[in-house]
This record gives structure tokens, sequence and C-alpha cells, in this order.
């Protein structure tokens, strides 16, 4: 059974959170907001001002650590407490995952997700990343309802720090290299074709738009370029996440990754850092210890680590502990066209040690 489970609205323009309380206020008056300090920050004054303009009374709660079951747990309550109607999340995939989780968990609880950052696809993603307080990986949970509105403002998105739109654009054209390799042992599934077919369209915009695009972030400016690399990062990257089916197809890259959260050295890596050092060690698995060069050339490109940062202890026992604590579910292991296991994984680990 093909599926798609997506937002039911999304808008994009510069100068959005000026108009946010438009947005808004066809779903509710009294609200919730759940964000970051920092996040807060970047949208206001302009946002207060909007929802204001159009009557709409709100309660800030902010996250300061990780996605946890304990910060989910306690933005239920508060929201119940309240008596909320909506639940308005302002920031990045942390504070997007949380609030998608409890919009999940309260049937009547309406969701909207105001991006920040390009630097994940989190506003549109059909599941909540969960981690523990330490920022390890506990598990992706997917969402039995998605958000009502995902709204981007560019000027915010310019302003923010250009190694968030790198990575997201990494974490973005992973899909390409984690589903595309699917195809060749299941060439008719129509699924999997959409997948493939959305994320080969994030490609191409990086290919033909990316540098452009990172140069008007570094300058703070929105342009035409921008604004595309934006929406690819969001929407495309979402809605590849979006298509599923009976059989499944995660992201082997992912998988890598969510073990790399447990390593307390990489945590100063964003999420699209991690998945694109994990993308080079599938890539070396996948191609016999040969990188991929157009993949090579664009994690180089967007300045994403090709080697892993200092570990605590011996270094070679580390990373065999790593490459034996990789979880791949065995199904779709068995879809993909090369072998997944603990020595395959730590000679693509010690392969990356300073030869890219």
């Amino acid at each position: 059974m093909l599926a798609i489970k997506s937002p039911r609205a999304y808008a994009h323009e510069a100068g959005l959170r000026k108009r946010a309380g438009e947005f808004i206020k066809p779903y509710a008056t009294h609200i919730r907001i759940f964000t970051s300090p920092h996040a807060w920050q970047a949208v206001n004054p302009e946002l207060s001002q909007s929802l204001e303009t159009n009557g709409i009374r709100w309660e800030l709660e902010y996250l300061h650590g990780e996605c946890t079951d304990a910060v989910i747990e306690a933005l239920n309550t508060n929201v119940e407490q309240q008596q909320a109607e909506l639940l308005f999340a302002v920031g990045g995939g942390r504070v997007l995952d949380a609030a998608k989780a409890v919009g999940s968990q309260l049937p009547d609880l309406k969701v909207i997700n105001f991006a920040t950052l390009a630097a994940t696809c989190a506003a549109w993603s059909p599941v909540a990343i969960i981690y523990n307080e330490q920022g390890g990986h506990v598990r992706s949970q997917p969402l039995g309802k998605m958000p009502e509105l995902v709204l981007v403002d560019s000027e915010v998105i310019a302003c923010s720090d250009v190694r968030y739109l790198k990575a997201g654009i990494v974490d973005a054209l992973a899909k390409y290299y984690e589903f595309a390799p699917y195809l060749r042992s299941n060439p008719h599934d129509l699924a999997l074709d959409l997948k493939v077919m959305t994320a080969q369209r994030a490609l191409d915009v990086y290919r033909q738009l990316g540098e452009a695009a990172v140069s008007a972030n570094e300058k703070q400016q929105v342009t035409p370029e921008l604004v595309k690399v934006i929406d690819a990062n969001i929407v495309l990257a979402g809605l590849a996440n979006s298509v599923r089916d009976q059989l499944p197809t995660p992201g082997f890259a992912h998988a890598i990754h969510n073990r790399l959260t447990h390593q307390p050295e990489l945590h100063h890596w964003l999420h699209g850092e991690k998945v694109g050092y994990s993308l080079l060690v599938q890539s070396l698995i996948e191609n016999d210890g040969v990188p991929d060069a157009e993949l090579l050339a664009l994690l180089r490109q967007y300045a994403m680590p090709l080697t892993l940062a200092p570990l605590t202890g011996e270094r070679a026992a580390a990373i065999r502990t790593i490459a034996e604590q990789i979880k791949f579910p065995a199904a779709s292991a068995e879809r993909l066209p090369f072998r997944i296991h603990a020595d395959a994984l730590e000679q693509a680990l010690l392969a990356t040690e300073n030869r890219f």
C-alpha cells in the first residue's frame, strides 16, 4: 500500500514572521509557543507583534536541551493544562520534532511548525527523532498526525550560520544516495520510484544552485537560489521521507549516524555533518573501498567532516566498537546491493582515517 504523509500546507516567503498571526488566526487564538531562546530571538519582535495584532494569546515554553521523552511528556502536560488550541513550534529540528510528537499524542491539538533553520527536513518529515539527554539517538517515532502548516521565512534563514544550510543540503542529498541503491533489486516499486525521483530533484537543485545559495547565506541575502535550496532542504527531502509502502527502505547512512550520536566526542557535529561522514562510509562499503567521486566532491564542497574526531581510549578499539554497534534491519539490508556487517563497517571507518 502506498502512503504519503505530509503537512496540510507549506508557506515560504521573505518576511513571513511579520504575518505569522495571519496564518495562525484561522486555526486558533489561544496557543502555546514552543521554541528555543535563540530561535525566539531570531523571529522577534516582528512575530510577537503579528500575534498581538491578530488577537492571539500565547504562553511561551523554551526547549533548552534535546528532544527527549521527558521533554515531550512535559510539553504534553503543559499544553493540556493551558487548554491550548494550537501548538506553535518555532525553531530547529529538536523543537519541531518535540511539537510533532505532542501533536501526534493529542488528537484535538493542531500544530504549526515555523522552521528557523534549513538544517534538516524536520519541519516536514513524518517522524519525530527522539534522543536521550546526552544527545544519543533513541528512536525514530512515526507520527499519527501531521502539522497543519509549515512556515518558513527566508530572511530568518539567511541570517543564520551558513553551517546549518550546508548541513541541511547534505542531509537532503543523502536521501538520493540512500534510496537509489534499493532500486537495483526493486525496480518496479512505485513508492521507491517516487522517493528516488524526489531525492534526485533535490540533488539537481544542489548541483545547479548550491554554491550560489551558500554564498547568499554568507552575505545574509535572500536570493532566488537560496529560496530554492531552502525548499529543497525542507520540502523535497521531507517529501522523499514521506512516501512509504509495506517494504521499509531506511537510509543506511542515517543508521550509521544514529550510532555516532552516542559518541560524546562528536556532539559538536550537526546532524547533517554526521550524515555526511556516514555517507562516505556507506559509499566505501558500496563501492569496494573507492567512494563515489561526485558524492565525495559534494561532501568537500559543503565542508563535511571526512574523518572521525579524536576518540576516547585506543582508537582502533573504539572504531571496532562503533562498527559492531551500528544497527540496521535485516529485512532492509537484504534489499540493498551490498553486504552490511561489522567487518565491512570497521574497514570503511578505518579507511576514512586521514585519507580524504
